[in-house]
Formats: structure tokens, C-alpha cells, sequence
């Protein structure tokens, strides 16, 4: 694929909306429909993305790792309740580090008490976006509080191996989450 060029065709408070142009190897145009964090990507380089990142993403513990935090949300592109770990956007100025520990509190009350891994950024949904997440994978304690957002219907809470096989039969995941949770949950 040979890059053409690029054109926005939409901006809204958290999005921007791009029409990218290709031409594939035999020849042909290709018009390909994306979004993006970014609201001003004028060339190639800037559909690489933010560094480090736009979001966190928390692969979360309890203390002796028996179980993982997983987020019950009801998510307004699919219109019903998702699975998933505890994620969002890097403010201007904060660490990853700094926005998991808000973004933890925000959505689950608890507090991170460690970070054991740092997995750098990559590609949210890759078929559709440029936005990039780091992961921050740690532990953390406290009791579950309501999100405090009122714009978040976000239900959390510990779940073992064993429940974690069972809510994969029957419940829809992010894809990540889904991912994670499998094999976690055969270990």
C-alpha cells in the first residue's frame, strides 16, 4: 500500500474522523474511513499515534493475586452492559502511572498500591482507530465505591479464576479483557 493522503471529515469533543487514501499494489484507490484521538493529523507520520499514549488500560490484582478487577459498564456504542478492565484517557501532564491510579479511583474507588509491569503502548482497535493504550498491571486494596462520574455506569468487583471461566460463557467482553481473562483464568 502506497499512502495518498489524508483528509478529516469530522471533529467532535473526544474524536476526529479521517478519510486516509491508499493505492494497493495493483494500482487502485483505496479510501479508508478512521478515527482518532488527534484532532489536526496533516500527514503519515501523525497516524502513528501519541507517544507514550492516549490511554491506560489497568490489569488489576488483590494483594495475593487470588483475583482480578473487572469492571461491569454499560457501554454507549453497543448500547448494553460490557466486561472490561479499568481504563482512560492520559490528561495533559499526568504519568500513566498518575492516570491509572485516577482512573482506579474514579471508576472503583480502590487505591493502586503497586505497580509490577509496565506494558508499552499499543493500538486500542487497530481496524478502525490510532489510539494507542499502555497497560500498567499491578495490585490494589480499598472498598468498591460508585464511579464518580455521572456520565460512568461502572460496576466493579473481584472475580477468581473459576468465576471468571463462568462469566466467559455467557457474558460479553472487551476484546483485551476477554483476551486476558482466558488465559488467566487456565493458569
Amino acid at each position: 500500500m502506497k499512502f495518498i493522503g489524508i483528509e478529516k471529515q469530522a471533529s467532535g469533543k473526544y474524536i476526529s474522523r479521517y478519510n486516509l487514501t491508499y493505492e494497493t499494489n495493483d494500482g487502485k484507490t483505496k479510501v479508508y474511513e478512521m478515527i482518532s484521538r488527534d484532532p489536526d493529523i496533516k500527514d503519515f507520520e501523525g497516524l502513528h499515534g501519541k507517544d507514550p499514549a492516549d490511554a491506560v488500560v489497568l490489569i488489576i490484582h488483590n494483594e495475593d493475586r487470588s483475583k482480578v478487577l473487572i469492571n461491569r459498564e454499560f457501554r454507549l456504542a453497543p448500547g448494553m452492559w460490557v466486561y472490561n478492565f479499568p481504563a482512560g484517557l492520559i490528561d495533559p501532564g499526568e504519568t500513566p502511572k498518575e492516570a491509572a491510579a485516577r482512573e482506579l479511583w474514579e471508576e472503583t474507588g480502590l487505591h493502586l498500591d503497586s505497580v509490577d509491569d509496565f506494558i508499552p503502548a499499543s493500538y486500542s482497535a487497530v481496524g478502525f482507530s490510532n489510539e494507542k493504550n499502555v497497560v500498567i498491571v499491578g495490585t490494589a486494596s480499598g472498598e468498591f465505591e460508585k464511579s464518580t462520574s455521572s456520565v460512568e455506569e461502572i460496576e466493579a468487583a473481584w472475580f477468581t479464576k473459576a468465576e471468571i471461566r463462568e462469566l466467559l460463557k455467557t457474558e460479553v467482553f472487551a476484546a483485551r479483557t476477554q483476551a486476558y481473562c482466558y488465559l488467566w483464568s487456565r493458569e
